[in-house]
């Protein structure tokens, strides 16, 4: 039996990419699969997860020793695949390389030009890194096996780093015990995630301030200083902020929507307004079953208006915004309709399904090299 062995230091136990989709989709086929990550060690659906504790300190020497950490282990477990989630890992996976590994490093963003985003990086610094950055990334990629990226406009820049590269988009698991039919009699709109101003949430509640009998629902971790610039809104008042709640719970919140947002604003590693597929938000909304008010990426547009499951617009006009809330108060059988639409484009096309395939065909090819 072939044994595989996933390394993340950074990412939250059991991440859905890692743990969910690709560590029991190869369990499933048969692979020895072990996952090193932050927590406890035990086995859960076929996967052999080793946990290296938590992360502690400064950024820096939490980034140092958990790496560290994570290979020492990855090392006891002499797996013949080494499959790694972190570019703080790429030093890595190349001593891994060396030692006469097969190994695979998955990209979940285009690393290097979002160095030059990370506010926690001192601006006159962040283009000499990124140059750094990109260099090395370059330098390791070129070495391994092969490279998984997450988004369609980021081939040419993955093609550069390895002959072997694979588009997995960061579609969902379709689930369709998860989610009942949503309640479009309500007037209430929801937005389920790491609630931050990416996601133009300032907008949307200005947008439903001037609208009767509206509400916005949203559930998730945010930062003391958002949440108080967000508080100080006057449309504030018709916002039902849950905080973080399981998974279930966001279900029964989807369920009980006429529609989902997901206004994500155009930046650097969405390559601006071009978009990304490295998000699950639109596809989670679609496939609960909601219309979805979202972005008009280049990427989404032929996605929501292709399949008549939405509306896009300009994440900046608040008047846009409005528009689209008030569109699906007053056709509620229209939003009905676009939301079976958008959970039947899920169901059919993009789903996790459809890439388990790339992922079990990518690893029959390294391992067979």
């Amino acid at each position: 039996m072939i044994k595989v062995c996933h390394m993340t230091s950074v990412h939250s136990p059991e991440d859905v990419r890692i743990f969910k989709k690709e560590c029991c989709s190869l369990a499933r086929a048969g692979y020895d699969t072990y996952l090193i990550e932050q927590g406890e060690t035990y086995v859960k659906d076929g996967v052999h997860i080793i946990g290296v504790g938590k992360q502690e300190g400064h950024r820096l020497l939490r980034l140092l020793k958990m790496g560290r950490r994570v290979y020492k282990t990855a090392l006891d477990v002499d797996a013949d695949v080494y499959h790694f989630h972190d570019p703080e890992l790429l030093g890595y996976g190349l001593k891994l390389k060396r030692k006469g590994k097969k190994v695979i490093f998955d990209s979940h963003e285009n690393m290097a030009i979002s160095i030059k985003e990370k506010t926690y990086i001192p601006k006159l610094l962040r283009n000499i890194i990124y140059v750094l950055y990109k260099a090395y990334e370059q330098l390791v990629c070129n070495k391994l096996d092969a490279v998984i990226y997450v988004s369609p406009n980021f081939k040419e820049y993955f093609s550069s780093l390895n002959k072997d590269i694979v588009l997995l988009p960061n579609f969902p698991i379709v689930d369709d015990n998860t989610y009942s039919v949503p309640n479009t009699n309500s007037n209430n709109i929801s937005f389920a995630g790491l609630i931050t101003p990416i996601w133009s949430h300032a907008n949307i509640i200005k947008a439903i301030e001037g609208i009767d009998d509206v509400t916005y629902t949203i559930c998730g971790n945010i930062r003391d200083q958002y949440l108080k610039e967000l508080k100080s809104l006057p449309g504030w008042e018709k916002v039902d902020y849950k905080g973080r709640i399981p998974h279930d719970q966001v279900a029964g919140v989807l369920s009980n929507s006429l529609a989902g947002v997901a206004l994500m604003q155009p930046h650097l590693n969405s390559m601006g307004n071009e978009g990304t597929l490295g998000n699950t938000k639109l596809f989670e909304e679609m496939m609960a079953g909601l219309p979805v008010i979202c972005t008009d990426f280049k990427l989404w547009k032929p996605i929501v208006e292709g399949n008549d499951c939405g509306i896009c617009v300009n994440p900046n006009s608040v008047e846009e915004i409005r528009n689209a809330i008030l569109f699906f108060v007053n056709n509620k059988e229209k939003a009905r309709e676009m939301g079976e639409h958008g959970r039947k484009a899920v169901q059919d096309l993009y789903n996790w399904g459809q890439e388990e395939k790339e992922l079990l065909s990518l690893y029959e090819r390294v391992v067979n090299r």
